[in-house]
């Protein structure tokens, strides 16, 4: 086995019994992306002269015995996350030379922690798509099938943990954007409880449901990665001061017992059945690993998607007021200053960021902001209610990720709605803040990934974990590996 082809938790301890020094490990995994990003296209922007200067450092501090389990291990960044004198695009013309004057907490955080960057991943364009085929740049490719779409919004950051370009890798999650593309690539993914990870330095969509997660080739490593980025940060307002478990310790505590909430409402008629068989089955092994399934109700979540899409344009037309011309990012020169803000915004915005910077301005606008953003507030509120009532019967509650497995490009494109359902089972829990994960539970005929969504208390990430880590230890989807073939 290749060292690129191994976990965090395996690799660390090689690098720790000095079977294999970062210099030595960093070559090896830039070789590998090297050599498979001209196929899959996972990066914006490859670091290899600095992932060299990093793994230098990290065998230095590996020598002195001060290392953590990530010092020397090399990540992928989503390219929306500020990293100081490295390119920030956020998939888009408006930032495409954008050197930012620092780091965001969590690239901050994984620096101290002796973590190597490889590169920015690819992504759809500010963070805004369910297939990464919004970004300005390129499409990434599905390592399971070049011809199918990785998910999205963070595609890049999925893929290339998916294709070994990295061990793990940092996402971002407004609507769906780390759990589908986790589902679609065969991976895990998690999105934390709003405010238990630093939003500082992410360049923002829609900053009441933004929130930044890891990627990961396995639950331990996703654990790993969480232990390195979560925690109270006075630089960020929204972050909780709320005390960070040991993961790892966690997640290894056994499934018997626990209560798993079974919605009606996610399992819809219409769902694809190959999905909802795996899942069906994923729920099945972990009553036998000792959980008690439950029924449970959640009547206000099918208009979770519709108050998304009110509530995240909003947000989103407000937060991308900020790129005008003036003071950063791309300009375009006009005769007076009404005139350069609609030239730049014309040519630096791609096509989807303009459909949803007009369905926010015209949802806050004056004579609709009652009949639409107020509205969707509301029906948050009861999102969140059917929630909160079903966790005093339950501990997690278990759904599918996605709708569909991963589907080919140029397929939805054409209808913005059949894209947006691909978040059909993702956006409620951004909406209410809990935390959710994407473990693989199986693959369709096509030999395409099927992810089982796991929904936890707020700052209950560990109970997910252990759930995850202990049907992910009964089975060996994690286990199973793309081709890189074609078509």
């Amino acid at each position: 086995m290749e060292p690129f082809q191994k976990t965090i938790h395996e690799v660390s301890a090689d690098l720790k019994s000095k079977k294999i020094s970062s210099v030595e490990l960093t070559k090896n995994v830039m070789d590998h992306l090297e050599k498979v990003e001209p196929k899959v296209q996972s990066f914006i922007t490859v670091t290899r002269d600095e992932a060299l200067r990093q793994a230098a450092e990290a065998d230095k501090r590996l020598a002195s015995g001060s290392a953590t389990v990530l010092t020397g291990i090399p990540l992928g960044i989503k390219d929306l996350l500020c990293t100081k004198g490295v390119r920030t695009t956020c998939g888009s013309k408006m930032l495409e030379n954008f050197m930012p004057p620092y780091n965001a907490t969590v690239v901050e955080r994984l620096n101290a922690a002796g973590s190597i960057m490889v590169g920015k991943t690819n992504m759809d364009e500010y963070a805004m798509g369910s297939s990464t085929e919004t970004s300005a740049y390129q499409k990434t490719k599905n390592p399971w099938n070049l011809a199918c779409v990785p998910g999205g919004s963070s595609g890049g950051s999925a893929a290339c943990v998916s294709a070994d370009q990295a061990f793990a890798s940092l996402g971002s999650d407004t609507g769906g954007s780390i759990r589908q593309p986790a589902a679609l690539c065969g991976i895990v993914g998690l999105k934390p409880t709003y405010g238990r990870v630093s939003r500082y330095g992410l360049i923002a969509f829609a900053s009441s449901l933004d929130q930044i997660g890891p990627f990961s080739k396995d639950v331990e490593d996703c654990a790993i990665m969480m232990g390195a980025i979560a925690g109270h940060d006075p630089k960020d307002s929204t972050s909780a001061d709320v005390p960070v478990p040991d993961y790892v310790a966690e997640m290894k505590k056994s499934a018997k017992g626990l209560k798993i909430g079974i919605p009606k409402e996610f399992f819809p008629d219409g769902l694809n059945k190959e999905v909802s068989e795996a899942v069906k089955k994923a729920i099945e092994e972990l009553k036998k690993l000792g959980a008690e399934i439950h029924e449970v109700s959640l009547p206000a979540s099918p208009y979770g998607l519709a108050a998304y899409y009110v509530l995240a344009p909003s947000e989103a037309s407000s937060n991308l007021a900020r790129y005008d011309g003036v003071r950063y990012g791309l300009r375009v020169p006009g005769e007076n200053i009404v005139e350069m803000y609609s030239k730049t915004r014309a040519a630096g915005f791609g096509p989807e960021v303009k459909r949803r910077i007009m369905l926010g301005t015209y949802a806050l606008s004056s004579g609709y902001y009652d009949a639409y953003y107020l509205k969707a507030l509301k029906v948050r509120r009861l999102i969140k209610q059917d929630y909160d009532k079903a966790f005093e019967k339950v501990d997690v509650i278990a759904t599918p990720t996605a709708p569909n497995p991963a589907f080919r490009f140029g397929e939805k494109t054409g209808d913005p709605l059949a894209m947006y359902l691909e978040d059909v089972f993702t956006v409620s829990i951004n909406i209410t803040g809990m935390p959710g994960l994407s473990v693989p539970c199986g693959l369709s005929k096509s030999g395409l990934p099927i992810g089982l969504q796991l929904i936890g208390k707020p700052f209950d990430e560990a109970t997910l974990l252990r759930t995850a880590y202990a049907y992910e230890q009964a089975t060996d989807w994690h286990k199973q590996k793309p081709s890189l073939r074609e078509g």
